[in-house]
């Protein structure tokens, strides 16, 4: 019998602590070669779109895929959970704050071993669902004691201010104007619906690390090719998925600026098999696709989870 979870039994369920580390250990197998991902699909229909991804992680004995749609503004999300061990169907569950959480938790990982162990000044482009968990991330694997967050509508900024500040209990400050969150910042996250670069890349100032979470389409570039020629170390979720999505790293790369070749995956650094940050005053790029690896290690510990405490429902499948 498979096992059926709603959102809010998806978020009772999962913590972004547990997240961080099922994430982690997802990407640790991914660069030694013992888990698979597959890049995003996306089916297109007049009236919206449907997107496919899918991987393994045998050692936790599941593959999977997640697929949702997106149609007049609602996008609906569902994860699917196999057995890796003899196919059959282990839970089948809505997973719009799974994602929410597990795109944090990337950015977390990320945060952990590019960051500089001292970092504590956190800047902020966008104020919607997804800030939210980059915040949460961030905070959990380093001593933050300021965050800068800045987003178009002023009111909107001002209660994602009060409200992170609350949660975290970090002073959460609203920006004025872009400038004002990447100067003096260690950290920097982009993560918005923009098209265009929402800040100057020649703002950044030396060891700073930046997770760049919102361009997930060839023709969006929230960071300038200043902010990537910047960096020292450029790091991906998945080459093969951000080199058909990655806008920021797609249009300075056709232009010669950079190669594929200066680009790595996550795994190989939380594998060990490249370093991360290696001096205090490089700039570091952490460039965030949102992987199915990731869905399916958090989807994992969900599962494990609900059947422990005997939560969702049983369908006849």
């Amino acid at each position: 019998m498979a096992l059926f979870l709603t959102e809010d039994e998806v978020t009772r369920l999962l913590t972004m602590a547990e997240a961080l580390e099922a994430v982690e250990e997802a990407f640790r197998r991914h660069g030694q070669g013992n888990a698979v991902n597959r890049p995003r699909a996306r089916v297109r229909v007049p009236r919206g779109i449907l997107h496919v991804m899918a991987a393994g992680l045998p050692p936790e004995g599941v593959l999977g895929f997640k697929a949702y749609t997106a149609f007049g503004g609602t996008v609906r999300f569902h994860v699917h959970l196999y057995s890796a061990e003899d196919g059959h169907l282990l839970a089948l569950m809505e997973a719009d704050r799974l994602g929410q959480i597990r795109t944090g938790a990337a950015s977390g990982v990320a945060t952990r071993y590019l960051a500089r162990p001292d970092a504590a000044v956190v800047g902020i482009f966008g104020t919607g669902w997804q800030a939210r968990s980059q915040l949460r991330a961030v905070c959990a694997v380093r001593k933050v004691r300021e965050v800068r967050a800045y987003g178009r509508d002023a009111a909107r900024r001002a209660a994602f201010c009060r409200e992170m500040e609350a949660a975290l209990q970090v002073p959460v400050g609203p920006a004025p104007e872009p400038r004002a969150v990447v100067e003096g910042a260690d950290i920097v996250i982009t993560i918005t619906t923009a098209k265009a670069p929402v800040f100057d890349g020649r703002w950044l100032q030396a060891g700073t690390h930046l997770n760049a979470a919102g361009s997930n389409f060839p023709q969006k570039q929230e960071i300038d090719e200043a902010a990537v020629t910047a960096a020292r170390l450029i790091v991906v979720d998945s080459k093969e998925q951000a080199q058909v999505e990655c806008g920021d790293l797609i249009a300075p790369i056709s232009r010669g600026l950079l190669s594929w070749e200066q680009v790595h995956e996550l795994g190989e650094v939380v594998a060990g098999k490249i370093p991360g940050r290696e001096r205090p005053g490089d700039i570091t790029l952490f460039e965030s696709q949102g992987v199915a690896l990731e869905d399916m290690a958090v989807a994992a510990v969900v599962y494990r989870k609900a059947l422990r405490e005997k939560v969702g429902r049983e369908l006849p499948l």
